[in-house]
């Protein structure tokens, strides 16, 4: 694959950042994309391996080794080596429904697998991927694959973050009535209301959007399923309108932190102020208090993704100082290869909004909070060691206006649309349902994405997707042409 001798000439070469000091001052996307020789060049460093891990093991186990839509790596990374783009962006394709969206935010298990990550010298599969997608939707051949047969069965997909797009892009392409339900004002979920625009602008959801529209997908938007709120859809109201029911919507439950204090003034959740920038910088009204850090020490609690986009948000909002805490020791600066390759390794990352200043602690634990006049002022916390216990002599104290809890997700919200439909859980509070058929609990109820795997990655939520649409189609039909 590629030029056979490619990774012995030419080196890894990845996109760069625009300066800190320039893209902190918007909200746009500063990823400096590869030219077309230099993504051919990346391209052409893929070897003729024995086993790609890359590809994937099709395993749903964390950290198993490869993508987990089972990208064909290889082949089109070929292909743009030959410069075929429009056969690579067809390829690419058939595996994932949204390589705009993972070549933009995915962390790339795939390049941790890649044989020459063995010496850190991974092929920029990540890049590449973004730049075949990127040119086949400037190219215009990204066109609505618009069934020739309609059969006549409907499904309502509820939820419209990756999960429930895939799952509906999937299920119209093969010919249904497709009718998404999304509680909020525009699609995406999680992409468009929790991932800030500086990693993924918001206008790469919209397209996607209209194509399933002229796919024949119908939105229906400010309409939650099941509950007391305004434009709620009762849930047995679907069963009874649609043939098929698909559950995508998230796990959205935050963790919380119950310590002394937690009821001061300036603690909130991550989700609640990424949010509401994200209404900002789209135009939509901006619902509560305003959250922000302009001027303020913060404080972000969890050291994941969701902490490190609260990171970047509040340096673009002025913060005066953004601290973030993590109660795991540090991971090793470099992993032990004949160990962890390929799987997903543990060691130390350094997020573009980590980079942009702030401060991290590792094995920290927050003990209580506290205030002046109701508002939160200072974090008081002690090192911990490798059991999370503390460490006496090792308190300390941090100042902080604001307080960001991002510490993850714990399971669906249970009120309303699970209540109502009184559909079996997991031990872990995620809907229940086989891994092969997506079915739960309840006839004709499928269920995918976080809502039935917990929180997981995009890249997941993708395949779920697919999965759950070549599920409910053979259900529906009693057979299935729809692609893994």
């Amino acid at each position: 694959m590629g030029k056979i001798t490619g990774f012995l000439e030419i080196e890894r070469h990845d996109r760069f950042y625009a300066p800190v000091a320039e893209r902190v001052s918007n909200y746009k996307e500063f990823v400096v994309p590869l030219s077309e020789k230099d993504t051919r060049d990346q391209a052409a460093r893929c070897m003729n391996c024995g086993i790609p891990y890359c590809h994937g093991t099709g395993s749903a186990q964390p950290g198993a080794p490869g993508c987990p839509v089972n990208n064909q790596i290889p082949d089109w990374n070929d292909l743009v080596y030959q410069s075929n783009w429009q056969e690579a962006s067809r390829n690419l394709h058939s595996t994932n429904n949204f390589p705009e969206f993972t070549g933009r935010i995915c962390p790339a298990p795939c390049e941790a697998s890649c044989t020459l990550n063995i010496d850190d010298n991974p092929v920029t599969i990540k890049t590449i991927e973004c730049a075949i997608v990127d040119r086949a939707w400037e190219n215009g051949w990204l066109a609505p694959e618009i069934a020739s047969v309609k059969t006549g069965q409907s499904v309502a997909v509820v939820g419209s973050g990756p999960a429930g797009l895939a799952c509906a892009q999937q299920l119209a392409r093969a010919g249904h009535d497709v009718h998404v339900y999304e509680k909020l004002a525009k699609a995406g979920g999680l992409l468009r209301y929790g991932i800030p625009d500086f990693k993924m602008e918001k206008h790469l959801i919209d397209r996607r959007v209209a194509q399933m529209e002229a796919e024949g997908v119908t939105f229906h938007y400010n309409s939650p399923v099941g509950g007391s709120a305004a434009g709620a859809v009762d849930p047995a109201e679907l069963l009874k309108t649609y043939d098929a029911v698909a559950l995508t919507g998230g796990a959205e439950a935050p963790r919380d932190l119950p310590i002394p204090g937690r009821d001061l003034a300036g603690i909130h959740f991550a989700m609640d102020f990424l949010t509401q920038q994200n209404r900002r910088v789209s135009g939509e009204a901006v619902s509560g208090d305003d959250i922000l850090a302009t001027g303020k020490n913060v404080v972000v609690i969890g050291g994941g993704d969701t902490g490190s986009d609260c990171i970047g948000t509040s340096i673009r909002q002025g913060a005066k100082s953004v601290t973030q805490i993590e109660i795991m020791a540090a991971p090793p600066e470099k992993e032990d290869k004949a160990l962890t390759w390929p799987n997903w390794p543990m060691k130390m990352r350094t997020s573009s909004s980590q980079a942009e200043g702030a401060d991290r602690e590792f094995a920290v634990l927050t003990q209580s909070f506290a205030g002046e006049n109701g508002a939160v002022k200072q974090l008081n916390c002690v090192r911990v060691d490798a059991k999370f216990q503390p460490i006496p002599g090792t308190e300390f104290v941090l100042e902080a206006d604001l307080v960001l809890l991002a510490m993850g997700f714990v399971s669906p919200v249970k009120e309303g649309l699970l209540a109502s439909l009184g559909v079996a859980l997991d031990p872990r509070g995620n809907v229940s349902a086989d891994l092969s058929h997506f079915t739960t609990s309840i006839d004709k109820v499928f269920a995918a994405g976080d809502m039935r795997r917990g929180q997981s990655l995009v890249v997941w939520a993708i395949r779920e997707g697919r999965l759950c649409a070549r599920a409910i189609d053979q259900f529906l039909m009693g057979s299935t042409t729809l692609p893994k």
